[in-house]
C-alpha cells in the first residue's frame, strides 16, 4: 500500500519529507512518465497544495521562483530581458497541457541531460534553495545537478526555490535558447543551447554567459569563449568567434536521436545562431 501525504504548507511537507522520506510529487508529469504501468512505491508527499512553493518574486537583491512554479507562470510571468531565454524554453517543454503542470523545481530534480530548463537557468547564475527541518542551504545550480538523474538533494529535503541574483541580470541583457530535435515540437533534445549577453555603453560584449545541454551528462557552461567574448563588438557577426575548441569539454553521446559528432557539430551551430539572435535584439 502506497502512503500519500498532501501538505497544506511548507513546515507540514518538511516534517512529512523528514519523517518518511517520501516521494516528491508536484506536476507529476515526470513522475509518472517513470513509472510506466507500475504503480508508485514507498511514501509519496504531493507539494500542490503548498503555496509557498509557487510563484514568482521580485525583491531588489533577487528574482525568486517558487520550485512548484509551473512552465506557463515562468512563460507569462512579467521578468526582465535576460529571462527571454528560460520563457523560451518554457514553451519547449511537452505540449501546452504539460506546461500548466509540469514545474520549474521537477525539472530540475528529475535531472534529465536534456531538461530544457538548467541551461537557461546556469547562463542566469541560477542558484537553488534546500530545506529541511534543521537547516536551509543554498547552492549553485551547477553543483546541485550531479549526474544523470542525481542531485544534490538530500533525503530530508525540499527544493524550495531557484533564485537569481538581481546584480546578476542588468536591465541590458539580451538573451535566447535554442533547441535541436527531430521535429519542431514535442521532442527530447538533441542539443540546445542558452545565451545571456550585456552589452556596454561603447557596443562592446560586458558579459557573455553560455550553457549547453543535452551533450553531457550535466549541461555545462562554455567558460572559456564567455571569457573571450568579453570586449568583442556586440554586433552582426559576433558567433564567428566561436569555434570547436570552445566545446572541448562536452562529452555528448551516441543514441537513437543521434552520434556524438553530430551533436558536437549543432550544439557549435547553435551557439553561434544564439550569439548572432542576442546582438540583434540587442539595445543599440
Amino acid at each position: 500500500m502506497t502512503v500519500y501525504f498532501r501538505p497544506i504548507n511548507l513546515q507540514e511537507a518538511i516534517r512529512a519529507r523528514a519523517a518518511a522520506n517520501g516521494k516528491i510529487l508536484c506536476g507529476g508529469t515526470d513522475f509518472y512518465t517513470a513509472l510506466g504501468t507500475a504503480p508508485p512505491k514507498g511514501p509519496i508527499i504531493d507539494l500542490t497544495r503548498v503555496a509557498e512553493l509557487d510563484g514568482i518574486t521580485k525583491g531588489l537583491r533577487e528574482i525568486r521562483i517558487g520550485a512548484c512554479t509551473s512552465w506557463a507562470k515562468i512563460i507569462a510571468g512579467q521578468l526582465p530581458s535576460a529571462f527571454d531565454a528560460l520563457r523560451a524554453a518554457g514553451r519547449e517543454v511537452g505540449s501546452v497541457q504539460i506546461q500548466n503542470r509540469a514545474t520549474i523545481g521537477g525539472n530540475l530534480c528529475n535531472a534529465s541531460p536534456a531538461a530544457d530548463g538548467v541551461p537557461p537557468l546556469l547562463a542566469l547564475d541560477a542558484e537553488v534553495e534546500l530545506i529541511s527541518t534543521q537547516a536551509t542551504r543554498r547552492m549553485p545550480l551547477s553543483e546541485f545537478i550531479r549526474g544523470n538523474r542525481r542531485t544534490a538533494l538530500r533525503p530530508d529535503e525540499i527544493l524550495a526555490a531557484i533564485i537569481i541574483p538581481q546584480q546578476e541580470v542588468p536591465g541590458t541583457a539580451t538573451s535566447t535558447f535554442l533547441k535541436l530535435g527531430a521535429r519542431h515540437y514535442l521532442v527530447i533534445s538533441i542539443a540546445m543551447v542558452a545565451v545571456n549577453l550585456v552589452r556596454s555603453e561603447d557596443g562592446a560584449v560586458a558579459q557573455a554567459r553560455i550553457a549547453v545541454g543535452a551533450c553531457s551528462e550535466v549541461a555545462q557552461r562554455l567558460g572559456e569563449l564567455e571569457s573571450e567574448l568579453v570586449a568583442k563588438p556586440a554586433a552582426a557577426g559576433l558567433g564567428r568567434f566561436a569555434e570547436a575548441r570552445h566545446l572541448s569539454l562536452l562529452t555528448p553521446i551516441d543514441d537513437v536521436r543521434a552520434t556524438s559528432t553530430y551533436r558536437l557539430d549543432a550544439a557549435l551551430t547553435l551557439v553561434r545562431r544564439a550569439l548572432e539572435a542576442c546582438v540583434a535584439g540587442a539595445p543599440q
